[in-house]
């Protein structure tokens, strides 16, 4: 699956209808951002059954500001609806791969209980 661009508009319904929702958080100026692109493209081809989504910062200053994104490249990844990972940084192939295997394995029902866990606080 290619990569889909995502906006305002598009956001809380592609998070809500995915399982597993890849986010790169981009400028057109950033060197880093335009060598990930190609890295990340790829690795969308090999898991047709997520998500890979790109937002630019510069045109979607809300979205960039809601996740408090102060660099980028920066890879979001929510899985049903929660965000299991967020890093700042340009990552290898193997990296992504190796983030994307750890998202998968991640026991849910562990994260939901965290979560609500966190929520009582």
């Amino acid at each position: 699956m290619a990569t889909i661009e995502l906006t305002q508009d598009n956001f809380e319904q592609t998070i809500n209808e995915n399982d597993i929702v890849l986010i790169d958080f981009w400028a057109s100026w950033c060197g880093p951002c335009r060598s990930f692109a190609p890295i990340y493209e790829k690795v969308s081809e090999k898991y047709p059954d997520m998500v890979f989504s790109k937002i630019n910062t510069e045109e979607e200053r809300g979205l960039a500001t809601q996740f408090q994104i102060r660099s980028i490249p920066t890879l979001v990844i929510f899985r049903e609806k929660i965000i299991i990972f967020s890093q700042p940084g340009s990552l290898p192939e193997t990296a992504l791969e190796e983030v994307i295997s750890k998202a998968l394995e991640l026991d849910m029902d562990m994260v939901r209980a965290e979560v609500a866990k966190q929520e009582q606080k």
